[in-house]
């Protein structure tokens, strides 16, 4: 018998990195400093980022590493910076942290019913273990799975196939990448939305995401993550089936008959 697995997004689901509060600016003042100008290079490393996504060119969309290369060499400056030095550096509490004191719980709890538990994320290996190990999520992963790894990214579902035996949930903050993969690999869908209204905080998981409230959450959600250039409604793809508070809460959701089914 195949074993069962609950697959989770990383930041922003989990854990808090370092790149938007310590890794860019410290790229922007480097950058900066050899042009003699400032120069805002996490804008221009996000259009790029985008303009790879829109592609489905979801590796290279998150190689940093390689975008800043690219980005230098085609301003002719010849300084390099290793990112992953950047990352290691900021690897310190509190610049990164955990986005919940139970998580750490709920995770052995999944793992001591004997369920599968795996990181699916879409930054690098390199970028994302030392924050991981730091934070005591780590040793709690039977299985990380990150883009130059599985060879594509989320919302591809073709990413879980290094998860071996049968994902029956996928827990993510993004509608675009987490909700979706989940749902186009014929998962449950688990989106994590905190600081829920008290109308919402009542019903259970499987309840939340059909509220009218919920869907208006969702539509500012998808604007958000698609920077308002799909003026039309979330796709039904994008539309959670479970929605979340709290990763704790998660247990007895998979834990607990559906009745509604």
């Amino acid at each position: 018998m195949k074993k069962e697995w609950v697959t989770f997004d990383l930041d922003g689901t989990l854990m808090q990195n370092p790149f938007g509060g310590w890794v860019f600016p410290e790229i922007n003042e480097t950058v900066s400093k050899w042009a003699g100008v400032s120069l805002d290079v996490k804008r221009e490393l996000a259009m790029e980022h985008n303009k790879r996504m829109k592609m489905e060119r979801y590796v290279e969309a998150y190689d940093w590493d390689g975008m800043l290369a690219e980005w230098l060499e085609q301003r002719n400056i010849t300084q390099r910076l290793n990112i992953e030095e950047i990352v290691i550096k900021h690897c310190v509490v509190p610049k990164i942290h955990l986005l919940e004191e139970g998580i750490l719980p709920a995770l052995r709890e999944l793992r001591n019913r004997g369920l599968g538990v795996a990181a699916v994320t879409n930054g690098f290996f390199k970028y994302q273990y030392p924050v991981m190990e730091k934070l005591g999520l780590a040793e709690l992963f039977d299985v990380v799975v990150t883009p130059e790894r599985a060879g594509t990214g989320k919302p591809d579902p073709a990413i879980l196939r290094m998860v071996e035996g049968k994902v029956i949930a996928h827990v993510g903050d993004r509608l675009d990448h987490d909700v979706q993969l989940a749902n186009l690999h014929g998962c449950l869908s688990v989106f994590v939305c905190r600081n829920l209204s008290e109308e919402l905080r009542v019903l259970q998981p499987r309840e939340r995401a059909s509220h009218r409230m919920m869907d208006q959450i969702c539509e500012d959600k998808w604007q958000k993550e698609t920077s308002g250039e799909w003026n039309a409604p979330v796709p039904d793809l994008c539309k959670p089936q479970v929605v979340i508070e709290s990763i704790a809460e998660l247990v007895s959701v998979l834990f607990t008959p559906d009745v509604s089914a």
